[in-house]
């Protein structure tokens, strides 16, 4: 009988065997060198595989942006062309015109003094006949002398054709002067044009004054202080109803309802607002205007009080002295003192001598950068004052519209409200009324 085998013999034997079956296992596996390769070939593959399937989407939105860009450049070149062939057809209709003006105040000039050309020639010839006439006259003949004698008498009494009368003295010479300033303004517009298509700007208020030019010819100026041609029923097409805002009021304004505003000694509780004024006695209406024409009516009932727009930016914790209406650059009004109108911008006023009115209307006409003051009676309007840019030489002269022409078009890139200031202490002003027979041309905007 044989003995057993010993513990330590039986592990030993076990141990070898593992490592004999791990060793040809190892050498049948691939080294870990290839193992990384392989993981990092995929890892590559798969980075390729996501990327070219983002470069597909966005190479077909690029595709597509060329084609908007291509598109939308196509028809802005065809309306291009299109403009400016209407634009030369206005300067070739205008030529026309011009060339056609002058050579028909040639004409009509030209027959009458080619008349009184002819006529004193033949004039001077018939008296050189009869100056001759009577040179060869023998001085024995003393019939035939008289006969020379009297017709030369007559010959040189004759009258003398009438004085040259044309109506309208040379009007065509004053064409080059007409064609000068269509081809100034037409130059001054392109440059601008043109500097406003590549981002130019003069202390950043180019674009402002792109069309100030050609604005002067097609928009002259409303005369101040003088009846409008317009009725009152033209501009009720544009009436524009307002509502005063409850959180612009200064404590000392009561309003009654959203339609009248009176000043008051004792100041009202109204709840905190960052669109309250705190400084100076005004309230805002809560419309908002940023295009087309608008039109309203204030009624003036008592005391000193200011009427204009503002712009929605403007900080109502202003100082009183910059923070009242037309003491700034973002607001503009018409003031009644007690005894005369005043206009009000950039701290800049003019007076306007004019009776006092009842109802004041307010023509804010956006696109054009002007606002007009109307004093309203029955169905007559008459013009106060109206703020617009002027070019003309009075600007130089006078302070407030100087100020005007440089800074009034800033305000309309605000957007803007309908604006009182409540001066004196009976101050009280009342929001329309327009009358029933106009309420179906009301607008909301």
């Amino acid at each position: 009988m044989g003995h057993p085998s010993s513990p330590s013999r039986s592990h030993s034997f076990i141990k070898a065997v593992f490592l004999s079956a791990l060793a040809a296992c190892l050498a049948a596996a691939p080294t870990p060198p290839a193992l990384c390769v392989l993981a990092q070939q995929a890892k590559f593959l798969s980075d390729a595989e996501n990327e070219l399937e983002e470069l597909a989407v966005t190479i077909a939105q690029a595709k597509k942006m060329v084609e908007l860009i291509k598109g939308a450049a196509t028809k802005e070149r065809e309306r291009v062309e299109k403009l400016f062939a209407e634009a030369s057809e206005v300067l070739a209709t205008f030529q026309k015109e011009v060339v056609g003006f002058i050579e028909h105040g040639e004409r009509s000039m030209l027959g009458e003094a080619e008349a009184d050309l002819r006529w004193k020639e033949e004039r001077r010839a018939k008296l050189v006949q009869c100056k001759q006439n009577l040179e060869n006259v023998p001085s024995t003949d003393t019939i035939y002398f008289l006969q020379e004698f009297q017709a030369l008498k007559v010959a040189m009494e004759e009258n003398l054709s009438p004085a040259l009368s044309f109506q309208n003295e040379l009007n065509f010479t004053k064409c080059t002067q007409a064609v000068g300033t269509v081809k100034d303004v037409l130059s001054a517009a392109c440059k601008k044009q043109w500097d406003h298509l590549q981002g130019k700007g003069i202390d950043g208020q180019s674009s402002l004054e792109i069309e100030e030019v050609l604005v002067e010819s097609r928009f002259p100026d409303k005369p101040n202080n003088s009846a409008c041609l317009e009725s009152r029923d033209y501009f009720l097409k544009f009436a524009f109803i307002i509502d005063l805002d409850s959180d612009t009021a200064d404590k000392f304004i009561q309003l009654f309802g959203t339609k009248g505003a009176k000043r008051v000694l004792c100041p009202i509780p109204y709840p905190e607002s960052p669109t309250r004024f705190i400084n100076c006695e005004q309230v805002l209406g809560v419309n908002l205007m940023n295009r087309g024409n608008y039109y309203w009516e204030v009624e003036l009932i008592d005391g000193w009080v200011s009427i204009g727009v503002i712009a929605e930016d403007f900080d109502p914790r202003q100082s009183y002295n910059r923070g009242r209406l037309g003491r700034n650059e973002k607001s503009c009004c018409l003031q009644w003192n007690g005894q005369n109108y005043v206009a009000w911008f950039g701290g800049f006023e003019s007076v306007i001598q004019q009776p006092f009115f009842h109802t004041i209307g307010v023509f804010l006409e956006y696109s054009e950068k002007a606002l007009t003051f109307y004093g309203v009676k029955d169905s007559k309007m008459t013009c106060l004052q109206q703020l617009k840019v002027s070019h003309f030489a009075k600007g130089q002269f006078d302070s407030f519209q100087n100020k005007i022409n440089h800074q009034f078009p800033s305000l309309f890139l605000c957007k803007l409200k309908p604006a009182f200031f409540l001066e004196s202490v009976d101050a009280h002003v009342q929001i329309g009324p327009l009358k029933k027979d106009c309420v179906s041309v009301l607008k909301r905007r």
